[in-house]
């Protein structure tokens, strides 16, 4: 199992302990966002496609996420967890925007 992988796990399992315990820690938003950064620079740089589809799902799982408000008894927490984990995936959307900036700016081969 790759490093990026194992990441991922950490933040769907941090996801849902930020959904079921916030208050356990304090920085639950933080801890999500610095895992999903960790996971883009621990993973392979990502094809367009990919980092169009992270894009994607970053900005539409919260806004799919809340309709799940309706379901009764679970509708709350499921929602939590789907928006928890837009935030890892945001972090790995920002930095791979850092790295399209780099090669942008840097010259091949420094």
């Amino acid at each position: 199992m790759k490093t990026d992988q194992i990441l991922m796990i950490v933040g769907v399992l941090a996801a849902i302990g930020a959904a079921l315990a916030p208050d356990a820690i304090a920085y639950w938003g933080l801890a999500l966002l610095v895992i999903g950064l960790a996971s883009g620079f621990m993973g392979d740089a990502l094809d367009m496609a990919s980092r169009m589809a992270m894009t994607v799902a970053a900005v539409a799982l919260p806004t799919i996420a809340d309709g799940l408000d309706t379901i009764p008894a679970v509708g709350a927490q499921l929602n939590g967890i789907i928006d928890n984990f837009a935030l890892v995936i945001g972090g790995v959307v920002i930095w791979n925007f850092v790295l399209v900036v780099k090669d942008r700016v840097m010259p091949a081969g420094e």
